[in-house]
């Protein structure tokens, strides 16, 4: 414990997380730990069929297995402590641990927020210009894209975790939250936050926005593209393609946009809490599904894998 003048300054935090009877608490760690273990275990999935299965060598679904890296580094940023807390009951968490799952969780999701960004390029690209695609789309290109989005990513979450961190916090240290999320972090502050709110709020706009709006001008391209198609089977065929990529889109950028461009004096923690269980576990476990589920080359490429461990 440290003193600034009469005030005691925190040297741990403790994650409030879930405040109900104990046996709620097992029924939650249950269904969570469930959860991020089939999450996990789908993207290594992924992961995997791309590594080995040469018909899945392409833009679309190297940029998908990074996706995929980004998944399982954004749930195990926050999960895994909110299962301790809700086995052990112990919730205490230091400083340095708070602080590097704060930047561990934004720069994950920047660096998703980004590949929705590329993955919207690529679409663009195969549907739109589908005779320039293997131009356009070469490997270097590739290879440039991905490690821009993990630059990108990985600094957009460096200024704030900084600001964050050369912060005194006062007592009571309670983060009423299940994971050192940026609002319930400022509420403990013992200083004036305006300025770091409003640059805060800036680079929320700059990454969100700024991503949701490119792939959104994609996706116009894409639908007047596929609207020019003079099939309906054709149509049909190119939309379902996009389908799934759109929306994890939606899903992940609405509930960013509700939970961070928005005043921190609108906040209500116990709402935030329901919406960040969405987005930071639920929307993980969808992910795979959404982007596997009815696509025939991935599906071909479980069953040869598959048909190769039987064999």
């Amino acid at each position: 414990m440290f003193y600034i003048g009469n005030r005691s300054l925190a040297s741990t935090f403790i994650i409030v997380g879930f405040e109900t009877f104990r046996e709620i608490e097992l029924f939650l760690f249950s269904l969570f730990l469930v959860m991020y273990l089939i999450t996990v275990v789908a993207h290594l999935l992924i992961i995997g069929l791309v590594s080995i299965d040469k018909c899945l060598q392409k833009p679309m679904y190297l940029f998908l297995a990074n996706f995929s890296v980004v998944e399982i580094g954004y749930v195990t940023a926050t999960v895994p402590k909110m299962l301790d807390g809700l086995l052990t009951g112990d919730k205490e968490i230091s400083y340095s641990a708070c602080i590097v799952q704060f930047y561990c969780f934004f720069a994950f999701g920047s660096t998703e927020n980004c590949f929705l960004v590329v993955m919207g390029y690529d679409r663009y690209v195969a549907i739109c210009q589908p005779l320039r695609y293997t131009i356009l789309m070469a490997k270097r290109t590739t290879l440039i894209l991905t490690i821009g989005v993990w630059t990108s990513g990985l600094m957009a979450a460096m200024t704030p975790t900084l600001w964050v961190a050369s912060l005194n916090f006062c007592y009571p240290n309670q983060i009423d939250h299940f994971f050192c999320d940026y609002a319930p972090l400022l509420k403990l502050s013992c200083e004036d936050t305006s300025k770091g709110e409003f640059a805060f709020m800036i680079i929320s706009w700059t990454i969100i926005w700024g991503c949701f709006s490119l792939t959104l001008v994609s996706y116009a391209f894409i639908i007047y593209s596929v609207l020019k198609i003079p099939s309906v089977e054709g149509q049909k065929k190119a939309f379902n393609t996009c389908a799934s990529h759109l929306t994890v889109v939606f899903i992940f950028n609405g509930t960013a946009i509700f939970m961070y461009i928005r005043p921190t004096s609108t906040i209500r923690f116990t709402l935030d809490k329901v919406v960040s269980i969405f987005y930071s576990v639920v929307t993980p476990l969808m992910n795979p599904v959404i982007y596997c589920l009815r696509n025939n080359d991935v599906k071909k490429a479980v069953y040869k894998v598959s048909q190769g461990c039987g064999a």
